[in-house]
């Protein structure tokens, strides 16, 4: 990473590690000249990158399949629950749209009611999802669709203490992990999800368009988006969702490669440094006199930031100008480190921030 550059964006894609990109460059040249390498060689890459994708999840390799991106796998899983006629889907408001539309169409489709609950005064998203699945007198809890964390600000939606909520009421649970594997640990062993989901491109490092889907056993018998020679009988498990052109030379590699590069660190000890990052955010900004959500609401790798009566996607350019990037979600500052930014990156950040919030330096 050049000295000059202070890149906290990781959540909305991170830089190629090197040895990430080399299995990328290693990929094409096997495209690139396929007498040269047996087409034998490559699925072993997909195992791989499945076998990769499940360790950092707690899952088993049979239970996860291959897909081409999150709004695929929220697709399947769409596709895989049985719709309740009168009955609720959950989520939160200003929710990421892969996460929505497909569970709008079957709402729509089979009369179900979406109810996104808004955003809470005091920041608990927690707190409020488990009054509402609990609501008296509220339409019977269908399917709840949720992430660990709210993408657009990284404050923490607590799903250890609302999967049981939600199991407890009969309904189904799918989760968008985008926003969370790689950067903080997560166990499907614990959440029960039915479905689970995540891409390779933000914090597990690696190529666009490959995302991975977590299936519960008891719902592996479903319909993937396309029957193709890879995925149809006698595949078994969570293959029977994976995507045509499963093998690719290219893109496995390289997430394999990223995977295993986390997996190798550690995800408690990423968590532990991103939330030391955060925190020294947290604290420059707040002697700067911005408010930012309590640390306890707050997940370890993403900051916040509500700036009155400043656009924020101004912000956000002024910032780009001096080498600082970083990105504008929902009117609100969003601060992403991962694990290559160090103390001089923080402190550029806040030093940039001073310099371009009005009344501190800018204009």
């Amino acid at each position: 990473m050049p000295a000059e550059v202070a890149y906290l964006d990781a959540a909305a894609w991170s830089p190629l590690p090197r040895s990430v990109r080399a299995a990328g460059e290693a990929g094409m040249r096997v495209k690139s000249l396929p007498w040269a390498h047996p087409r034998s060689e490559v699925p072993p890459w997909t195992e791989r990158a499945r076998r990769a994708a499940a360790g950092l999840i707690g899952a088993s390799a049979d239970d996860v399949a291959v897909v081409g991106s999150v709004a695929d796998a929220i697709a399947i899983a769409a596709r895989g629950i049985v719709p309740v006629p009168g009955g609720r889907i959950l989520r939160v408001a200003e929710e990421f749209p892969s996460l929505c539309y497909a569970f709008d169409r079957v709402a729509a489709e089979s009369g179900m009611v979406v109810e996104a609950v808004p955003r809470p005064a005091d920041g608990d998203w927690t707190a409020a999802l488990l009054e509402a699945v609990a609501r008296p007198g509220a339409p019977p809890l269908a399917v709840a669709t949720l992430t660990p964390l709210h993408w657009a600000d990284g404050t923490v939606i607590d799903l250890d203490r609302l999967a049981p909520a939600v199991r407890a009421a009969g309904a189904a649970l799918v989760v968008d992990a985008t926003q969370a594997v790689g950067a903080v640990p997560i166990d499907v062993a614990r959440w029960k999800p039915d479905f689970l989901a995540f891409p390779t491109y933000k914090w597990v490092l690696g190529p666009y368009s490959l995302a991975f889907l977590y299936a519960a056993p008891h719902r592996q018998d479903g319909a993937p988006l396309a029957e193709n020679a890879g995925n149809r009988p006698p595949a078994v498990g969570a293959r029977r969702y994976d995507r045509g052109e499963c093998h690719d030379p290219v893109g496995l590699p390289m997430a394999a490669t990223g995977l295993e590069l986390v997996a190798g660190w550690g995800v408690p000890a990423i968590a532990g440094r991103l939330r030391a990052s955060t925190d020294r955010l947290a604290d420059g900004v707040e002697a700067l006199g911005l408010a930012v959500p309590p640390r306890a609401l707050r997940c370890p790798h993403i900051l916040g930031l509500t700036v009155p009566g400043v656009d924020a996607e101004g912000l956000v350019a002024q910032l780009r100008n001096r080498n600082v990037f970083v990105s504008a979600r929902l009117g609100r500052l969003r601060i992403s480190p991962h694990v290559w930014v160090d103390e001089a990156d923080l402190s550029r950040v806040l030093a940039a921030l001073e310099a371009v919030l009005p009344g501190r330096g800018g204009g």
